[in-house]
């Protein structure tokens, strides 16, 4: 992956539970990393069709590997104000280099 590929900016968020003085609970997104990312979209490609298995993932994103960063299915990517739930994250051939992950899109009901 070149680094001219990556043009496009993320940020990778965990919701944080804080307990306030009264004892209530809120939950709160934590950015844990912006990072410039590669994007693709979904679409009829023999690549996309190879990952039948996450026939609900509507877009990838690869980006380096962040020092000291575990990213989990717990945590979800922020694009363009657009919300995208992690399904799967890969190191990309195990050599500690890249991490793809998959993601399904999350749009409000309403």
């Amino acid at each position: 992956m070149s680094f001219g590929k990556m043009n496009t900016f993320i940020d990778i968020v965990e919701k944080v539970t804080i307990k306030d003085a009264e004892g209530f609970r809120t939950e709160v997104d934590s950015i844990v990393a912006s990072v410039r990312a590669y994007r693709e979209g979904r679409h009829g490609t023999e690549k996309w069709a190879n990952r039948a298995a996450f026939s609900e993932a509507t877009d990838l994103f690869c980006f380096r590997c962040i020092p000291g960063v575990t990213v989990t299915t717990a945590m979800v990517v922020v694009n363009d104000g657009a919300r995208f739930e992690i399904i799967s994250v890969e190191n990309v051939k195990g050599r500690g280099m890249y991490i793809e992950v998959l993601a399904k899109e999350v749009k409000p009901s309403g």
